[in-house]
């Protein structure tokens, strides 16, 4: 008989997270971690083509090999480029007065 190892999988919704707590053996993948927590049933939005995974807020590979106590966590793509609403907040600012404000407004 293998050893065990324990770790838990968890994907966040708008609202509310749910976390699996799951016994596996060593030697585990996060795939298999993900395959056997159910999440992927419950939530049929998960597509992990699409959806990033990581151990403990690194990114992972689906074939990363978990150690135990490991917290597998399942991201949702972002709504907007981090990037981009950052250019935008820069235009924005561009064009406002110095102070914040309305362009343009007296008192």
């Amino acid at each position: 008989m293998s050893a065990q190892i324990h770790v838990e999988v968890v994907y966040v919704c708008p609202g509310h997270q749910k976390v699996i707590h799951l016994s596996l053996h060593e030697g585990a993948s996060v795939s298999e971690a993900i395959e056997r927590s159910g999440l992927l049933r419950e939530f049929p939005e998960i597509d992990l083509a699409r959806n990033k995974v990581g151990i403990w807020n690194k990114l992972a590979k689906t074939d990363a090999i978990l150690r135990d106590r490991d917290r597998v966590e399942i991201y949702r793509p972002l709504i907007a480029d981090p990037k981009e609403v950052r250019r935008q907040r820069a235009a924005e600012g561009k064009v406002m007065k110095k102070g914040g404000g309305e362009a343009g407004a007296t008192e």
